[in-house]
């Protein structure tokens, strides 16, 4: 369990929150095994290096925060490389995001907008029956009428 533990991750939580390293990787580790934070505080205080429930709290969020970032900035970078948008200053700039909400600025350019149904109609030649029927809403009536007399249903 350990493994899935990015070393990078465990120095910066180590290095924001004033910890030793060893003791960010045990707590993340017996976090990782299933350990609640009340145990961990009360019986493996030897694991965490004396770590009281508040500190325990703040390296789990912040790791997690960090593994979020992570995994949002792989999203990013696949995304733009896919549209083959990438340059090496934007990489740059992606990987250099401290934050989440820094990460999404500089994504929003290059975000994939979804498209409506309207826009899918458009895409369909559908839009000149649109402005018909908004002209005239009995037309779809006269379609109607028009359709059964050629089937033969009267």
């Amino acid at each position: 369990m350990t493994d899935m533990i990015a070393p990078a991750i465990v120095a910066r939580v180590a290095t924001e929150l004033s910890l030793n390293p060893q003791q960010v990787q045990r707590t993340l580790a017996l976090f990782a095994e299933g350990a609640t934070r009340p145990f961990v505080a009360r019986y493996r205080k030897e694991m965490t290096g004396g770590l009281d429930e508040v500190q325990l709290r703040d390296v789990r969020e912040r790791a997690e925060y960090l593994n979020e970032l992570e995994d949002r900035r792989a999203a990013v970078l696949k995304s733009i490389a896919e549209q083959g948008k990438l340059t090496p200053e934007l990489r740059r700039a992606l990987e250099s995001a401290a934050t989440k909400q820094e990460l999404e600025d500089l994504y929003l350019p290059f975000k994939l907008k979804r498209r409506t149904k309207g826009e899918l109609a458009r895409e369909a030649g559908l839009e000149p029956l649109a402005d018909r029927l908004m002209q005239d809403p009995t037309a779809i009536m006269e379609a109607y009428v028009g359709c059964t007399q050629e089937l033969g249903y009267s």
